[in-house]
């Protein structure tokens, strides 16, 4: 599947409402609902964004990420940030596909800078294998165990 994904990446203004709304919808039936994790998802930073967007054939919404300008989050790096995949499209290589996809944005719209991510736990792996480590002890953040990652 993830070989036939179309990707997306656009500021704030890119988006339709209803694109926007998907992504909402998406970041929320994850992180808030199936992840029970109760934090305000909506956090003012979307408009400072670019957004990464994964639609499968029939345009469903089955991957997303946003990515942030130096200076908006860390002072001396891009970040990613709510990296998700729809629960339907799991399985299939597709976190591996938008992680590929965002550090490659990343490197044409922030060059040369290095990018950092705040990483479940459970899914550092994945995040090592794209060449990020770990700079901070592990942490709560929504009663989800996160890591600090950073990419050079």
């Amino acid at each position: 599947m993830a070989n036939r994904i179309a990707w997306h990446c656009h500021g704030f203004d890119g988006f339709t409402p209803l694109a926007l709304y998907q992504v909402l919808q998406l970041r929320d039936q994850v992180f808030v609902v199936e992840q029970q994790s109760i934090y305000g998802d909506v956090d003012g930073v979307d408009t400072h964004c670019l957004h990464l967007s994964g639609r499968d054939e029939a345009g469903n919404l089955v991957a997303y990420a946003r990515l942030i300008a130096p200076g908006e989050k860390y002072p001396d790096a891009a970040a990613i940030g709510r990296v998700v995949v729809a629960p339907e499209a799991r399985g299939q290589s597709l976190g591996k596909a938008l992680m590929a996809q965002a550090v490659a944005q990343c490197q044409i719209h922030f060059a040369g800078q290095p990018i950092m991510l705040s990483a479940q736990c459970e899914a550092s792996g994945l995040y090592e294998s794209f060449g990020f480590k770990p700079v901070s002890e592990p942490y709560d953040d929504g009663g989800i165990m996160h890591v600090d990652m950073r990419r050079e």
